[in-house]
């Protein structure tokens, strides 16, 4: 049963990768545009923004990432939500193949996706200035902490994408997951910003998660971050697969 689900789920992530392959778009939204981002804040607004930092390219790349990861997971939602209006999956389930894989196909595709674009992003960084002195230990745990984030985002991506109405309501729900950082410790350090939008970004998961990346960095004491991001990351997941397979199975059923 196993070798069933793992043979199935490794042909249809071949397909998923096939289509992202075929589609300039979401190559275009999932690099370009966060690296667009970066070039923007550090080449014309950075010069304006005091973060105590030496190098605002490297205090500003934890936030960029998340974006990336942010804007990748809408093409989950989206491609999950055309297979569901194009009836592929009804084809699916007339088919000997694990029920589950469906699912995961796509979940793969999206950590892989995420993967490359944030490599890009990261090469890009590098030529801007950005460096770290960290060791293969601590860019293992950055790239750990970018996956599992990337999966709690990919599994929160496949609730709309099996139960949107419309092609813009299978994708809207990225943007306020990509705003998100904005309100957070990834551009301006918290303490200034007003009380009440301070006391929002210091307790939302982004500002955690940023803050983890960029002390593994510059290799600086993460302390209690660390723990916290992974907490919000685990909490997200369980509950996005949770809901993903309730609404799965009430699809299917």
């Amino acid at each position: 049963m196993a070798t069933h689900f793992f043979g199935d789920t490794a042909v249809l992530s071949g397909r998923s990768l096939r289509h992202i392959t075929r589609s300039v778009d979401t190559i275009i939204t999932t690099t370009i545009t966060p690296i667009a981002m970066m070039l923007l804040f550090v080449y014309v607004l950075g010069g304006a923004i005091d973060t105590g930092s030496d190098s605002y390219v490297t205090y500003l790349l934890p936030g960029i990432l998340l974006i990336t990861i942010a804007s990748g997971v809408a093409y989950t939602a989206l491609r999950l939500f055309l297979d569901m209006k194009g009836g592929i999956f009804e084809r699916f389930q007339s088919m000997p193949i694990a029920r589950s894989s469906v699912l995961w196909a796509h979940v793969l595709t999206s950590l892989v996706a995420n993967l490359i674009s944030i490599v890009v992003v990261v090469l890009v960084a590098l030529l801007m200035g950005f460096r770290s002195g960290a060791g293969v230990l601590t860019w293992l745990a950055v790239a750990g902490i970018l996956m599992l984030f990337t999966l709690a985002l990919t599994w929160l991506a496949v609730i709309p994408g099996l139960t949107a109405k419309t092609v813009d309501g299978a994708s809207a729900f990225s943007y306020p997951l990509i705003f998100l950082p904005f309100i957070s410790s990834a551009f301006v350090p918290t303490d200034t910003m007003p009380g009440p939008v301070r006391a929002f970004a210091e307790n939302q998961p982004v500002t955690s998660i940023v803050n983890t990346i960029r002390g593994l960095f510059t290799q600086q004491p993460v302390g209690t971050d660390i723990w916290i991001a992974l907490a919000w990351c685990v909490g997200i997941l369980v509950v996005a697969y949770f809901f993903s397979d309730f609404s799965y199975r009430r699809r299917i059923s």
